[in-house]
């Protein structure tokens, strides 16, 4: 019993009152169907009782922050651990979450750059070398000389200027001399900046203060005298508390006098010097505004320097305060970029954007905000005319001058526009053209609504800051190198690069000594990286731009890096997105999971897998409603020799996904795009055979998803759909005369509310209610359509509005939904459910399952032809109205599928699927394969990005990306037919497709 996690009575979802004994201390695979019950058994109920049992552990304070969790429907569970959950919905979408600061690495980096970083001059590039007393007196009286020579130069002007208003001509030399006579010497206050940032009441340092007879401090940026009065700050929020030493002349004849401050100022703080340079009048510069240095920020006001003796440039006086992990941190104020906060990016027009279509001309409306009106469209021509091109060039033709002019403006040059008012009349004027990309920043400036607003928005992208150039960082803090690299440099690196650089460093003397235990953790975290198959990703990769398969590996890599034993870990398919060939060295990172002393609990399809596990849970026999049982549970071997699993039938080979008899090859030419060179891509030139189901495939990180999400899709969708989305770089692009439209059928959720469900998604849900609207009941009544929908008054039920369950909230409880008691959860009022079509209600339509509807409506071919599309891709076993937050990524994506297939096909669109088969068991594979080739068939071209060899080993076209991931990927290694790609030199896709070929040939030979 202890050996073991024993199950019983598990209800939950579709669970069939399933009873389960799984070993601990194993690698556990549960497999089966899509929707037979895998992730209620995992998800739902083992972890979902782990993670209860834990929290209820925990004291009642501690669960209010928490959050409670309800019971999963199931008897009992022995022998359950401490449960973590991997999957694949937790990947953090703010800019400022990276790969290293996800796995930690980053944390690291800091330490090391503070303890053993290397500073130098961000100008001259010189290390900085500690100051001394002489020089930083020397320097501030500098910047006294600076003030008062530039206060000097200003009053010269003005008396030079009210001379010559006064029509009078005096000696500039002379005036000069007087004014500098009359112009008192500058002043500043020196302090000692005792405290910066940080969270205190201040009370014990401001009483020590006033005993060493300090009279005055300044606290936040604002200057207090002590009194004697006990001074308590908020201690909720950072403090800076600088004590005021001094308050001097800045002349000569007071160097010893700036010393002795200095001095007494670096006794105080440590080293350190804040100084304030005022006005001749004693003010602060910048206005006379005080511009504080508090909490806020961290920063410097205007006429504020901070010197240390610690650390300065010699040459160009860049000071640097003593080195700390926070520096290197771009979410905190002290090393972040000033100018994007950290972030790296901003919101700038995207040229790329504005101009979608480069082969159009002006007059056809290259110039996307402003095709339509009448002011713009004047304006460009005679911006053109003025540049020497006209407005029936395409743009691709025009002269570059003529592009920059119309783009970025001409500054005060100005230009003569001939103008034509609405209502006919004739006339000119001269004005200064600002350009296109300043003009649609200006007006969504200026924009009055919402609406405006948000179409402008269209022409915004994300571009790297010019201050820091997209590195996040201060450029003296990038300036501190060990090994001769920034922290940025690293970053920059892949996870493989990264390693080698740490392998390969050589310290001496103390740095070695304080480097050795942080360089490896950095090192034992990078090669966990690269075990799980993510070499290819560099640490300053945001990630809410990972895959769910990318963001679950990491996770992974930071659980191994933890160490922890006796733990019950749960994975949702952590094989997606990962080439074959990476595979191996998943499994031997589950399997070390596993030696660690945890038992590893993993959801998961993939064929290898499945052969690695020591124990496998086979779900099924169908999906839905005809799933939720254990069909076989035991090894590997075990389940395989099971009769009655389609899973165990595909493993043994008694059932396999056939190779096609032959390959597409209709000739009608291909779509061809040139020099693409988005990311890792190296000038791509990518040729997609016309009414072909093509594959894109390749090792993670080649570029797959660079050439065809970031620039093929997008490309197509300005071009054919008339999108407005951002392009990677790429030369030209051929062959869309072809084609009519793109679409793009991703595993985005259908609807993003319980209300939106598969039959209002594919159109279903209005020809049901025509159905109901046009029976003589409802005709006698006099309702219309609208009367049964759900969303709006009329028929639903007011009390839940149409949900069908009121959600109450409990108090120290989690909250609890209830059935309506008004319509018992049958989302409509007593009146409209009193109209039945033969026999059924509304709301017992809503509840069918597909497979019960497609009997049910066999007589109306409208709505038959759109269920049996439902049926067709693997969905007969889903409701009507089951929510579209409890669909699947699979599930969401097969009823997109439906939605398209349902449609009548004109032959000339072009589907873009990007692993499609991501959740899916053999049988469902086949299933979708069946739908793609009927979609190619009716003379469609679908093009897939898929890892799946049963999906490549059917393609008639193979386009295959590597050699590897990263910086050593980026080409075509190989192009052709399955057969032809299985004997290229080079290829992984080609050596793992002959193996599955080769298979398949010694299977069709048995049969």
């Amino acid at each position: 019993m202890a050996n073991e996690i024993v199950i019983k009575g598990a209800r939950e979802h579709n669970l069939k009152d399933i009873d389960l004994t799984i070993p601990r201390d194993e690698l556990v695979v549960i497999t089966g169907l899509s929707g037979s019950g895998k992730s209620s058994l995992a998800f739902d109920t083992m972890y979902a009782e782990g993670q209860r049992r834990y929290v209820e552990s925990l004291s009642s304070y501690a669960r209010m922050f928490l959050g409670q969790m309800s019971k999963p429907d199931v008897d009992s569970i022995d022998g359950l651990s401490p449960a973590v959950s991997i999957d694949q919905k937790t990947t953090s979408k703010n800019p400022r979450s990276t790969v290293g600061t996800t796995t930690e690495i980053y944390d690291y980096l800091r330490l090391l750059y503070a303890r053993i970083g290397i500073p130098h001059c961000p100008e001259c590039g010189r290390e900085i070398k500690k100051q001394t007393t002489d020089q930083v007196t020397d320097e501030i009286l500098r910047l006294g000389r600076e003030v008062r020579d530039e206060a000097v130069r200003a009053a010269v002007e003005q008396a030079l200027a009210e001379a010559e208003a006064a029509g009078s001509a005096p000696d500039a030399d002379k005036l000069a001399a007087q004014v500098e006579a009359d112009v008192k010497d500058t002043k500043a206050i020196i302090m000692a900046p005792v405290l910066s940032g940080r969270k205190t009441e201040g009370t014990k340092i401001i009483a020590d203060l006033q005993k060493e007879g300090f009279s005055r401090v300044r606290i936040d940026g604002e200057i207090v005298k002590l009194t004697g009065e006990p001074v308590k700050l908020d201690k909720r929020i950072k403090h800076f508390i600088d004590v005021v030493v001094d308050r001097v002349t800045l002349k000569e004849s007071a160097t010893s006098r700036v010393a002795e401050a200095v001095e007494l100022a670096c006794k105080l703080a440590s080293g350190r010097v804040l100084v304030q340079v005022l006005d001749a009048a004693g003010n602060p510069l910048g206005g006379g505004e005080r511009k504080t240095s508090s909490g806020a920020t961290g920063g410097l006001a205007e006429g504020e320097h901070l010197f240390s003796l610690a650390l300065a440039c010699p040459e160009h006086g860049h000071s640097m305060d003593e080195l700390q992990p926070r520096d290197f941190s771009f979410n905190a104020p002290y090393g972040a970029c000033p100018d994007c906060l950290g972030i790296g990016s901003r919101d700038e027009v995207d040229p790329s954007l504005v101009v979608p279509d480069p082969s159009l001309t002006l007059n056809e409306g290259v110039i996307a905000p402003f095709k339509s009106g009448n002011y713009y469209p004047q304006v460009l021509r005679a911006v053109a005319l003025h540049a020497g091109t006209d407005a029936d060039t395409p743009w691709e033709d025009m002269p570059k001058k003529a592009q920059k002019a119309l783009l970025h403006g001409l500054g005060k040059e100005k230009v003569r526009v001939d103008y034509r008012t609405v209502d006919g009349r004739d006339t000119y004027w001269y004005i200064e053209w600002e350009g296109v990309l300043a003009a649609v920043k200006r007006r969504y400036q200026e924009a009055q609504s919402d609406a405006q607003r948000e179409k402008l928005q269209a022409y915004f992208a994300t571009i790297p800051c010019e201050t820091c150039g997209g590195k996040r960082l201060k450029p003296e803090i990038l300036a501190v190198t060990v090994g001769g690299k920034s922290i940025h440099d690293v970053t920059e690196m892949s996870a493989a690069q990264s390693l080698a650089f740490f392998e390969g460093l050589s310290l001496k003397g103390q740095a070695a000594v304080i480097a050795i235990p942080i360089v490896k953790e950095i090192r034992e975290r990078l090669r966990f990286l690269v075990d799980v198959g993510l070499d290819y990703l560099t640490l300053e990769r945001a990630t809410a731009t990972l895959s769910g398969g990318e963001a679950q590996r990491i996770r992974l890599a930071t659980q191994i890096g933890a160490g922890l034993m006796g733990v019950l870990y749960i994975l949702d398919e952590p094989s997606i997105g990962l080439h074959q060939r990476d595979n191996e060295r998943l499994i031997a990172t589950l399997e070390r999971l596993r030696d660690l002393g945890n038992t590893v609990v993993v959801v998961e399809h993939d064929e290898d897998t499945i052969r690695a596990a020591d124990f496998v849970v086979d779900m099924g026999p169908g999906a839905g409603e005809h799933g939720g049982h254990v069909i076989a549970a035991g090894t590997p071997a075990e389940v395989m020799a099971q009769e009655g699993s389609v899973t165990a039938d595909y493993l043994s080979g008694r059932r396999r996904i056939a190779v096609p008899a032959e390959r597409r090859r209709p000739g009608r030419g291909s779509l061809k795009m040139t020099g693409a060179k988005e990311n890792n891509l190296q000038d791509v030139t990518l040729e997609v055979p016309i009414g072909t189901l093509t594959v894109v495939t390749g090792v993670s990180g080649s570029g797959k998803s660079s050439l065809i999400t970031d620039t093929l899709a997008p490309a197509l969708a300005n071009r054919l759909n008339h999108a407005h989305r951002r392009t990677g770089p790429y030369r030209k692009i051929t062959g869309l005369d072809k084609l009519d439209k793109v679409i793009n059928i991703d595993q985005s959720p259908i609807g993003r509310t319980p209300r939106s469900n598969p039959a209002t998604y594919i159109g279903l849900w209005d020809d049901i209610r025509a159905l109901f609207a046009s029976t003589s009941e409802a005709k006698a009544r006099g309702y219309a359509p609208g009367r049964f929908s759900f969303n709006v008054s009329g028929g639903r039920c007011e009390a839940c509005k149409g949900d069908g369950q009121i959600k109450i909230e409990m108090h120290f409880l989690p909250d609890v939904y209830v059935p309506c008691e008004v319509c018992n959860g049958e989302r409509y009022n007593r009146e409209t459910l009193q109209v039945t079509y033969r026999g059924k209600n509304i709301s017992e339509v809503l509840d069918m399952t597909v497979e019960d509807a497609l009997h049910f409506f066999e007589n109306i071919p409208g709505i038959k032809r759109k269920l049996q599309t439902l049926f067709d891709v693997g969905l007969g076993y889903i409701r009507l109205g089951q929510p579209a937050t409890t669909l699947s990524g699979g599930e969401a994506q097969r009823v997109k599928l439906a939605s398209e297939l349902q449609k009548r096909q004109s032959g000339k669109t072009f589907y873009i699927l990007d692993e499609p088969t991501t959740g899916l068991h053999f049988e469902d594979v086949r299933q979708l394969l069946e739908v793609l080739q009927r979609l190619v068939d009716a003379g469609n071209t679908v093009l897939v990005i898929e890892h799946n060899l049963d999906v490549i080993k059917c393609a008639d076209h193979i386009i295959d990306l590597g050699p590897e991931g990263g910086d050593r990927g980026g080409t075509i290694v190989a192009v052709g037919t399955p057969e032809e790609v299985a004997e290229a030199e080079g290829s992984y896709t080609g050596h793992f497709v002959k193996r599955m070929l080769e298979a398949d040939r010694k299977l069709a030979a048995a049969e």
